[in-house]
């Protein structure tokens, strides 16, 4: 019975509430270097990943200031280490926001398979795929294994990145388009940019639950009953974090909006801090680690 028990936590089982994760685009600010700012959004990618997130918003932070390169090099590097290996050339030229993308950690999710033998594939078994060829109306799909495979049923331009779903094995295996919206499990996160600022983002209401990380937040003990209640009873959850250099409190009143107007909850993941700041990345993986826990 117990072992049974642990199988089943071990599944990375789809979320059932949407997870959402905000970081401002002066994240990396700093980190002087480009290797090293890669390695910092890599360790990020691999949390959202751990943590199984459904998309990251990076949003612009400083007004003041054009952040559209940072803003383009955090989406690109947190894109290529989403997509699985087999397709990353198929999908991203040579550019110089991934000169240094040799070291990033591998993400090893379950869309990131190492079985590359068609004869390994197996009946409704999900693939991440790109589309590389069109013959005799279907499509041929690159999967990670020795040849493309054919796609039945539809026509997709040359470069298009689909999910699809294994519906004959053996020597010459078929697949058909599948939605992500039918896999059980966890298949890794979308990377949005947004334009807006975070106050307006908030202020929206498109999520159910807003919780929002500060060090002057409530102590997570002291919320977790109410987070959790509310977290069950919501579609999309966003979680919020600040820059090295300025909170969210700071954010958002830039804006001319207070955080406690915004947020269902202001909270505090890491109370009694042995360091005088807590960068962006730790506060992540601290706060992902304590929810999961509690929403588990």
């Amino acid at each position: 019975m117990r072992e049974h028990s642990l199988d089943r936590l071990m599944q990375p089982l789809k979320r059932q509430q949407k997870l959402y994760v905000a970081i401002p685009a002066s994240v990396v600010s700093d980190v002087p270097h480009l290797r090293e700012k890669t390695l910092k959004i890599g360790w990020i990618g691999r949390a959202l990943a751990i943590f199984r997130v459904d998309e990251v918003i990076v949003y612009p932070d400083i007004p003041e200031i054009d952040q559209s390169g940072d803003i383009k090099f955090i989406s690109t590097i947190l894109s290529y280490l989403e997509t699985p290996q087999y397709i990353r050339k198929r999908i991203f030229k040579i550019m110089p926001e991934l000169r240094y993308a040799g070291i990033l950690p591998p993400l090893r999710t379950p869309h990131h398979p190492t079985k590359s033998r068609k004869k390994d594939l197996a009946v409704n078994e999900f693939r991440e795929g790109v589309v590389v060829a069109e013959k005799k109306g279907q499509v041929l799909v690159d999967i990670g294994v020795e040849q493309p495979i054919p796609v039945i049923g539809v026509r997709l331009p040359v470069g298009t990145r689909i999910t699809v779903k294994i519906v004959e094995g053996g020597k010459n295996p078929k697949a058909a388009l599948a939605s992500r919206e039918e896999i059980p499990i966890y298949w890794g996160y979308k990377v949005t940019i947004s334009n807006t600022p975070l106050g307006r983002m908030m202020k929206s209401r498109e999520f159910d639950t807003i919780i929002a990380t500060s060090r002057y937040g409530n102590p997570i003990m002291d919320v977790k009953d109410a987070i959790l209640d509310k977290w069950r009873a919501s579609r999309k959850v966003l979680i919020a974090f600040g820059a090295p250099t300025q909170g969210l409190h700071e954010i958002v009143r830039r804006e001319g909006f207070e955080l406690s107007k915004l947020a269902d909850f202001i909270v505090n993941t890491i109370p009694r801090q042995g360091t005088e700041t807590v960068r962006t990345e730790e506060a992540i993986y601290a706060t992902l680690a304590i929810l999961n826990f509690l929403i588990e």
